[in-house]
């Protein structure tokens, strides 16, 4: 089994279009302009908060490439990837025939490509509907376009796992470059799905924040939460094996971290509600592929989406398995839930914040109903004396989902 290495980070999030823009969001409280009050008819009576990525020059670029106009989250993919792959040296002269890419998304562009061409077939008849409906409906099409544009011809995949898409993406792509199916890997997730059909459902199900404070809807782990903040955004990471990394020396190189284990689990629970056993299982079964004991993790990312229940049970079980010691905090109070590009996004972060020796403090955190159980992060970024050596980050999904990725500081 291969040492496997993130050496290249590309985002677009709430926060800013580069992965710079967003670490600085995130450390100096930045993200309230990036909330508004969703516009629409359909929600005056009942008004929800989202979270929108502003949109980065790469994507006004390849809007004017496109012929067929593809969804907001396959744009913001291939955005973001392309960044990446620059990040990392590597936008040009490497293998693409053994470059694997692997990128989720939880919903694509289902329910607002569905009501379009609904409402046009009842209107004006079959001719009206997009002849690239179908492949604007695929959620595997950001991978399929990112591996088109780069002409990535290794093992290709889709994880469509709900709000555990990305973190699976990186998982199973880790997995393909520590066993040796590739040298690289394009991974990660994307999600753009802020339309009235996809906030009707999730506002049914009672999952969003009911507040009217924009700035003020996400709050994790605050005991005044009451659900999550519907955000969009992409975030593709490189991975690459170590001897591949070593050997490159025509590109500059980076090593942001090591990426030591990966675990996975199912709630077998119910198809909304977390039961939190699944959480404490997936971060036992990563910090066991990495052969780490949990007294070397010193720093969790959490899920923490802001819902009343979620967050609590995640707390309980962060704490069975890590103690309540451990360094937490989510970064979901400055940027909302990226739904399936939240994984990969998080992951992405938590590589800088182990390399940094800095810890991003929770948004809107101001009393906590879990305070005790773990070290929360509040108020102002946590700066690491020597540095993490381990470092979680959590992610679960609708469906009883629930992936956690170990990562490690890389010595060079």
């Amino acid at each position: 089994m291969r040492n496997v290495l993130i050496t290249g980070i590309g985002v677009i999030s709430p926060l800013g279009t580069t992965l710079q823009q967003t670490w600085a969001g995130l450390l100096t409280g930045g993200g309230a302009s990036c909330f508004s009050v969703y516009a629409s008819p359909a929600f005056e009576e009942h008004p929800v908060v989202v979270g929108r990525s502003p949109l980065s020059e790469e994507e006004r670029a390849l809007s004017r490439l496109s012929k067929a106009h593809e969804p907001r989250f396959i744009s913001l993919a291939l955005a973001a990837a392309a960044q990446a792959l620059d990040d990392a040296g590597l936008s040009r002269g490497f293998d693409h025939a053994n470059t694997a890419c692997v990128i989720g998304n939880g919903m694509g562009a289902a329910t607002s490509e569905i009501a379009s061409a609904s409402a046009l077939l009842r209107t004006q008849g079959l001719r009206r509907v997009s002849p690239f409906l179908i492949p604007r409906l695929l959620p595997n099409m950001a991978a399929g376009l990112v591996s088109i544009r780069h002409g990535l011809g290794g093992p290709h995949a889709c994880p469509s796992t709900a709000c555990a898409s990305g973190a699976n993406a990186v998982g199973d792509a880790f997995r393909l470059v520590q066993r040796g199916d590739c040298d690289v890997a394009v991974c990660g997730g994307t999600e753009s799905a802020i339309d009235d059909v996809a906030l009707a459902g999730f506002s049914r199900l009672k999952a969003l924040s009911a507040s009217r404070d924009p700035a003020a809807a996400s709050r994790p782990f605050d005991k005044d939460r009451d659900g999550f903040v519907m955000a969009e955004g992409a975030a593709i990471l490189v991975l690459e094996s170590e001897e591949h990394f070593a050997a490159r020396v025509a590109a500059p190189r980076r090593c942001y971290a090591r990426v030591a284990g990966y675990g996975s689990s199912g709630d077998a629970f119910h198809i909304t509600q977390p039961s939190g056993r699944g959480a404490e299982v997936c971060m036992r079964r990563a910090l066991h592929d990495g052969g780490v004991a949990p007294n070397r993790v010193g720093y969790v990312n959490a899920h923490a989406t802001s819902t009343p229940l979620g967050d609590k049970l995640e707390a309980d079980a962060i704490a069975k398995v890590l103690g309540g010691r451990v360094a937490v905090s989510s970064f979901k109070g400055a940027t909302g839930h990226l739904l399936g590009a939240a994984g990969a996004f998080e992951a992405a972060l938590t590589a800088l914040a182990v390399r940094e020796g800095v810890l991003p403090a929770t948004r809107n955190l101001v009393a906590s109903d879990v305070e005790g159980v773990v070290d929360l992060v509040a108020g102002a970024p946590r700066h690491v004396v020597g540095r993490v050596e381990f470092a979680l980050s959590n992610s679960f999904g609708f469906g009883g989902v629930n992936a956690s990725l170990l990562l490690a500081a890389h010595r060079s």
